[in-house]
């Protein structure tokens, strides 16, 4: 169930881009409760997003941006890592609050990215507020999204769920 849901967030980001309204950090997060491994719930959508961010680098963006930062792919492994706490239960709750605290971990490790290597604001306090306060925007739909998705990817994971168990055991879904 967890593969259909990787590659469908592929191909919705190599879409026309959306304001930073992506499936990504939902597909992370997902990928933690409903792989069997913790290893493969980090590598399969890990290696999707490497193989993804190829090809909107080199396609879409014309090859204009690096293809890999350690601040990014930090904040993709550690929304990853979240996703492992909710192995063992699944609700509408834990799912949000995972989803909110994945996308505040990312913007704030992306962020500071930007103000460390960008050099577009000064390399003190003011300059770091003030990069954060830019991107609350960008943070703003990168949270929209992954709430979105995350209903999305989690509402239908559990359906088929309830759906297959209602099956094996007989009963109408």
């Amino acid at each position: 169930m967890s593969c259909p849901f990787v590659l469908g967030a592929i191909v919705i980001r190599l879409l026309p881009p959306a304001c930073y309204v992506t499936p990504l950090g939902a597909m992370l997060l997902s990928s933690g409760p409903t792989f069997r491994s913790k290893r493969d719930s980090l590598l399969v959508p890990l290696g999707a997003v490497l193989l993804s961010n190829y090809a909107v680098i080199h396609f879409i963006q014309g090859g204009h941006f690096p293809w890999f930062s350690p601040y990014t792919w930090t904040g993709f492994l550690l929304v990853g890592v979240l996703g492992w706490t909710l192995r063992n239960e699944l609700s509408v709750t834990r799912v949000l609050v995972a989803s909110v605290a994945g996308s505040v971990t990312f913007f704030l490790i992306s962020i500071f990215e930007v103000w460390m290597g960008w050099r577009l604001y000064p390399p003190t306090l003011g300059g770091l507020v003030d990069c954060y306060a830019a991107d609350l925007p960008f943070f703003r739909n990168s949270l929209v999204g992954d709430l979105a998705y995350c209903c999305l990817m989690f509402g239908t994971y559990a359906w088929f769920r309830r759906r297959h168990c209602a099956v094996a055991s007989g009963t109408r879904p």
